[in-house]
């Protein structure tokens, strides 16, 4: 089993879990931009050529770093890791007639930039992957964990969710519609019955081990599926229930990636329909924005919850008068055919 012991994130709210619904940072030009911290722990001259997403991941990680126990590798889940870089030299590429380009585009411009730059920074030469899965690439990274720590339970490693709203792909997704057109406030997002979502970004990052000892939380089970049919939906998490709830166990929480969206809001009542009536559900994209590994976030949620056993009111869908969670079932949709579950419970 996966053990969560650290976590720390970026993303568009400076208190995550602010309480006050009117004092949650807005969206700018209707995107939900995330919060930059000063990045201290970053050299500067590293600083000054990276670019966002970049930044904010090895953000994420390296407060999580000790030099007296590093980790055994990094697994990044990123569907866009390096996106703007590359767009940047290509466009060199046509200005310069293929001639002498600068390098920095050039090596931000990978996929694998942001666990490139963390094994260089910490000099660490292990397992060193990012998986590039679009809305199921953070649940494929969260896997790949499972198993490394299923093969090598002694080890340690850095699991990570990073993505970011870079000009380039937002035009592909506003041409796409799969934005909103409209000018909405994240505050009234969910009660919006038109098309498309809020763009955000953010990173979220988890320090993971197989070890149960002071633990915040414990990954039991993930899935990932394919399908734009509700009903395949419904019976594969019939299925996954099924097969990962423990005798006396029931399922205290459902934090939802509703997004806002009409179109994929069917896949989510669905979801809320074979669970209990009387637990909570939570939503969290009116605080971080629709973005393909935005499930990162939501697990990063679940942590603090266990943590603290505390849900601010306006992240909650429903009135519940449940007030101890032990078992968390998050369940996110991508587009309306990339969905997963996961379920986290105390250790």
């Amino acid at each position: 089993m996966l053990y969560i012991h650290k976590t720390y994130c970026i993303s568009p709210q400076q208190d995550h879990l602010q309480n006050d619904l009117e004092k949650l940072n807005d969206p700018v030009d209707n995107k939900l931009l995330a919060v930059e911290p000063s990045y201290e722990k970053i050299p500067p001259g590293i600083l000054r050529r990276m670019g966002k997403s970049i930044r904010m991941g090895v953000g994420t990680a390296l407060p999580l770093m000790d030099k007296e126990n590093p980790v055994d590798g990094f697994i990044i889940g990123s569907a866009n890791a390096g996106l703007d870089e590359c767009v940047k030299f290509l466009i060199q590429i046509v200005d310069y007639d293929e001639g002498q380009l600068t390098p920095g585009n050039f090596v931000q411009s990978t996929g694998n930039v942001i666990a490139g730059q963390l094994g260089l920074i910490s000099k660490n030469k292990g397992y060193n992957i990012t998986h590039m899965h679009q809305g199921l690439a953070f649940e494929n990274a969260l896997t790949d964990a499972i198993m490394q720590l299923n093969a090598y339970p002694e080890n340690s490693y850095l699991l990570g969710g990073i993505d970011e709203i870079s000009p380039y792909h937002y035009n592909i997704e506003t041409l796409n519609g799969a934005y909103k057109k409209e000018g909405i406030s994240n505050k009234k997002l969910y009660e919006s019955d038109s098309s498309g979502c809020l763009p955000g970004e953010g990173a979220a990052m988890f320090l993971v081990d197989a070890k149960k000892d002071n633990a915040l939380a414990a990954i039991r089970s993930v899935q990932t599926i394919h399908t734009e049919d509700v009903e395949m939906l419904s019976r594969q998490l019939k299925l996954f229930l099924e097969k990962n709830n423990k005798a006396g166990e029931e399922i205290d929480l459902l934090i939802s990636g509703e997004n806002g969206d009409k179109h994929t809001l069917a896949f989510y009542t669905t979801a809320e329909s074979l669970l209990n009536k009387q637990i909570p559900i939570v939503r969290f994209k009116h605080l971080c924005g629709e973005y393909a590994t935005a499930s990162a976030i939501g697990l990063w949620y679940a942590c603090e919850i266990l943590k603290t056993q505390l849900i601010p009111k306006h992240m909650l869908k429903n009135n519940s008068s449940k007030k101890e969670f032990r078992n968390i079932l998050l369940y996110n949709n991508f587009k309306g055919y990339q969905h997963s579950f996961t379920l986290i419970s105390v250790p």
